[in-house]
């Protein structure tokens, strides 16, 4: 009976029942993963977008009055601010410069204007000596007195040429002045400027291009041509 008893509950008792798992296959494995992504995506599609931060704007500066812009012109020429303290003698050989007149103006009764003249000689510096040499004694009166009146000057009759008398002069002034300006195209006065020159003296010849030695004006330190606008006619 014991033997049966054991028999009969060996039988009874159940063996356990293993699971195996079942094989995903790849179609079900591609749909899940399709699906997944379209959670993701709704997901994200659902999500409000985070607005973006933006830089404060800068407070607006005060308006300010326009100020119309004026445009300065320049000179062509820039006037400096110096100051010329320099002397000159103004030495006139009157029978040169009154002959070149003459010939370049083709008029006899042609006469230097000596008001515009030698203003544009001094440019700015001051007159010593203005002194007029004159061969013979016909010298215009009239002439005499304005160049007294106008530049305190003077006028000197010479007995023969005035190459002479002018260039004594010369000597005797250059130690009291800085410029020596000669009205003459006259080659006899070249062995004068080099003297001239070489005792530190600034020489200037004032003369007619045209009747003027090439000779002078290449020694002298400054040339100033003299034309037909600084005369006029008698009448």
């Amino acid at each position: 009976m014991a033997k049966s008893r054991t028999t009969t509950r060996k039988n009874t008792e159940k063996k356990p029942v293993i699971r195996t798992p079942k094989k995903v296959s790849s179609r079900n494995k591609i749909s899940s993963s399709k699906s997944g992504k379209q959670d993701k995506t709704s997901r994200s599609s659902n999500r409000k977008p985070v607005p973006k931060r933006q830089a404060p704007k800068p407070s607006p500066l005060p308006s300010q009055p326009e100020t119309k812009k004026e445009i300065a012109l320049q000179p062509a020429e820039e006037k400096l601010a110096i100051k010329l303290d320099q002397s000159v003698a103004i030495l006139i050989d009157g029978n040169n410069i009154e002959m070149s007149l003459h010939t370049v103006s083709g008029k006899s009764s042609s006469m230097i204007n000596f008001d515009k003249l030698v203003p544009a000689l001094l440019q700015n510096r001051a007159l010593s000596r203005l002194i007029y040499f004159r061969e013979g004694k016909s010298i215009s009166n009239k002439l005499a007195e304005r160049l007294q009146k106008m530049f305190h000057g003077s006028v000197v009759p010479c007995y023969k040429s005035a190459d002479i008398p002018l260039s004594i002069k010369a000597v005797q002034v250059a130690s009291k002045v800085d410029t020596v300006i000669i009205l003459s195209g006259d080659a006899d006065y070249v062995e004068l400027v080099r003297h001239l020159k070489h005792d530190g003296i600034r020489v200037e010849i004032a003369a007619f291009p045209e009747t003027t030695a090439q000779i002078l004006s290449n020694e002298s330190d400054y040339f100033f041509p003299i034309t037909v606008e600084y005369s006029f006619a008698l009448k």
